[in-house]
């Protein structure tokens, strides 16, 4: 009985190493254990820090009830959209409100033709539906673009050129678009129903709108300052955060932090250049959606970086930190740091 105990605590012990040797090790495995869930306790990690700047407490964003108050609440979260119209938003663009200008979302994994919902249980509790009944539309907008949907639980939900539409629980009140680029997939709608924050873009740079999703390719830009560091498809600086762990997998930004640093959606390992694809993985958030990592770390967007090239969130409280090409972070002083 003792030998077979002691193989099977061996054989345990074995599994385990081979598990973390993985992660970060450029091997195949890495994007295998980058996939686990985080551990139960990693709203440990994320206090103490103010600002949205790595502060964070409670069950983490998209998985939590509404706070109260907030757009999303009870009774709120269910409400008529009653008439739509469009509404300017610094940095996200001319987005489409509700009666009560809170700011409507769609989701990248749901689809639009043919409309379909893929926002279900917790995910629905951050992300209430808008029920499709006594909705209209304002001047400039097209009324054929209003539609519905039957969701998993029966209810009809509004659709806008297909997509289903959302609000967001923690958007406090009107003029708030707090759920833009959560999780790399939920963006405030334009009243096409594609993404305000890509319209904006396109207007911006006089070039061609990307339906894709953002953040859908990686590469290496070279910094003046930095060295060579990972940006998006959209030359965005991505950066890691000193109270995340690779190995346990935890996450110390969650809540409040969120408002701040938004986590990077998975990419196309076919679609990465200037860094080792073995070292890109993704891994599960408490809300279901997939998060980038780079190394094991899970990576994001700084919302103060308001165009493509800008690194202003290095050194960021002495925790963040932009990537290298080589999937480690920039010391805080730059490449010579």
């Amino acid at each position: 009985m003792d030998n077979r105990r002691r193989v099977t605590t061996a054989g345990s012990v074995i599994a385990v190493l081979m598990l973390a040797a993985g992660c970060g090790s450029g091997s195949d495995t890495a994007r295998n254990v980058n996939s686990v869930q985080p551990a139960s306790d990693s709203k440990a990690l994320g206090g103490g820090y103010d600002s949205g700047y790595g502060s964070g407490s409670g069950s983490g964003y998209g998985s939590g009830a509404a706070p109260a108050g907030a757009a999303g609440s009870a009774g709120a979260s269910t409400a008529a959209a009653g008439q739509l119209a469009v509404r300017e938003i610094a940095d996200v663009g001319s987005v489409v409100t509700d009666s009560a200008g809170a700011t409507l979302y769609r989701f990248d994994k749901d689809t639009a033709k043919p409309p379909a919902s893929n926002c279900d249980g917790d995910c629905a509790k951050a992300w209430p539906a808008v029920p499709a009944d006594d909705a209209s539309v304002s001047g400039g907008m097209d009324p054929a673009a209003l539609g519905a949907v039957t969701r998993s639980d029966g209810t009809r939900q509004l659709t806008l050129a297909g997509w289903p539409v959302y609000r967001y629980a923690k958007d406090g009140g009107p003029g708030e678009a707090k759920g833009e680029g959560v999780g790399g997939t939920w963006h405030a709608l334009a009243s096409d129903g594609k993404k305000a924050i890509d319209k904006k873009g396109a207007e911006k740079g006089g070039g061609a709108e990307k339906e894709g999703k953002s953040g859908d390719e990686l590469s290496v830009s070279a910094d003046a300052k930095l060295g060579k560091i990972v940006v998006d498809g959209e030359g965005r600086t991505l950066y890691r955060f000193d109270k995340d762990s690779a190995w346990p997998m935890k996450f110390g930004c969650l809540d409040a932090c969120l408002d701040t640093w938004k986590p990077a959606a998975a990419v196309d390992k076919a679609k990465v250049s200037g860094i080792n694809s073995k070292l890109v993985g993704s891994v599960k958030r408490p809300d279901g959606t997939e998060q980038l990592t780079i190394d094991c770390w899970p990576v994001y967007l700084f919302t103060g970086d308001t165009a493509p090239g800008q690194t202003n969130g290095h050194n960021k409280q002495g925790l963040w930190f932009a990537v290298t090409d080589a999937g480690k972070k920039v010391p805080a002083g730059g490449a010579g740091g």
